[in-house]
């Protein structure tokens, strides 16, 4: 083991041992010695099915943790940090959002060529585009508070997302109102928008994709975005979707659909994209995963339902991964935007596999075995 691999290590196992004991799952000393032998975190018990001749079929917390974030090397920055994804998903245009720009040291800084300039609905210059179009780079232009409160009067939904890090946190969800600003549903002034943004460091300033009716419907009150795990099958020359499963907001998880703080988690089938039961975590007075066939808050039925142009979209997204190749092992977020069309607005170099093993084990299958031993995780 080099250097780098001891370091991922030594954080994967600190990563462990925090979650762990931060988890409001609570289990036996002698339960929690036999799971923690076997590599899983108390929270796996509520999930998996884990017993002595199962627990084998899942992928364990130690080998996400631990093993998984080997396996695209040093090409795991590559999706980690999000400008560079940006840049990496340049040939797919139609499937990404815009980056506007990046708020770093108090300065706003222009990264898509589109999104250096405000426009208005009429097509008339703006205080950022003097008549003659070329773009003033003043201390008005530059200051980053400034810049995103004129695009909040030109658009009325921003996402500002931290350029590290992932599962959904540090994102804030910036909407315009008839009294002021929501970010992630709380109440602020211009003065205190202006401050939190003045504040941020090394944030993405981006365009908040507006999804499609079928996943609106599902749950309006928050983005409800589909996770598709794709391997690449070195032996066959080819990606393969592992697993897909879509995720579903709730009251408890808003304003972001996320698994891990109460959203739902729906079975993709990958040749038909008709959605299972929505899955979701315990809550404070349960100890066990409630199925879904109907959103809990809305009624809105979730089983048996279809993704429109699911297998447009599945081929569509096995050629980014085909043109990525060199990252063999990405879990895609995408806001699916109408009928077999998407939009990827993140990408995970070691996605989480909670949110997808609760729905049975990943390792039953022949092919994704092979891909982990391939990679050392198994």
């Amino acid at each position: 083991m080099n250097v780098r691999e001891l370091y991922h290590t030594v954080k994967g196992v600190q990563g462990l041992t925090e979650t762990e004991r931060e988890s409001p799952i609570t289990r036996p000393i002698r339960r929690r010695l036999w799971l923690w032998r076997r590599g899983f975190l108390s929270r796996s018990d509520v999930l998996y099915d884990l017993e002595e001749d199962t627990y084998r079929d899942y992928v364990s917390d130690y080998q996400r943790y631990v093993r998984t974030k080997r396996i695209n090397g040093t090409w795991s920055v590559a999706l980690s940090n999000k400008l560079l994804f940006h840049r990496v998903m340049q040939p797919f245009d139609d499937h990404r959002m815009a980056v506007y720009g990046m708020v770093r040291d108090g300065a706003f800084h222009p990264v898509d060529e589109r999104g250096s300039r405000l426009e208005i609905a009429d097509g008339g210059p703006t205080a950022l585009e003097p008549a003659g179009g070329r773009s003033e780079q003043s201390s008005d232009t530059r200051n980053a508070a400034q810049r995103v409160v004129e695009r909040l009067e030109n658009e009325p939904r921003l996402v500002l997302k931290w350029t590290h890090g992932g599962g959904g946190n540090n994102v804030l969800l910036c909407r315009r109102t008839d009294d002021g600003y929501r970010v992630n549903g709380d109440h602020y002034t211009g003065g205190e928008l202006r401050s939190l943004v003045s504040d941020l460091e090394e944030y993405l300033v981006c365009e908040f994709v507006e999804q499609g009716s079928f996943a609106a419907e599902l749950y309006p009150s928050t983005p409800n975005t589909v996770r598709v795990v794709t391997m690449y099958d070195e032996a066959a020359g080819e990606p393969f979707v592992a697993a897909a499963i879509h995720r579903i907001g709730t009251e408890r998880s808003a304003p972001l659909d996320n698994f891990s703080q109460g959203g739902l988690s729906a079975l993709v089938d990958l040749g038909t994209g008709d959605l299972g039961a929505g899955g979701q975590l315990p809550d404070a007075d349960s100890d066990d995963v409630t199925w879904h066939t109907s959103h809990p808050d809305t009624g809105t039925p979730i089983e048996g339902t279809r993704i429109p142009g699911w297998r447009r979209i599945r081929e569509r997204l096995l050629e980014i991964a085909d043109a990525c190749s060199f990252v063999p092992y990405v879990g895609w977020d995408l806001i699916v935007t109408d009928d077999g069309s998407f939009t990827v607005i993140e990408a995970n170099s070691y996605p989480g596999l909670k949110s997808i093993q609760v729905h049975g084990p990943l390792l039953t299958d022949d092919r994704i075995r092979r891909f982990y031993q391939r990679h050392g995780v198994r």
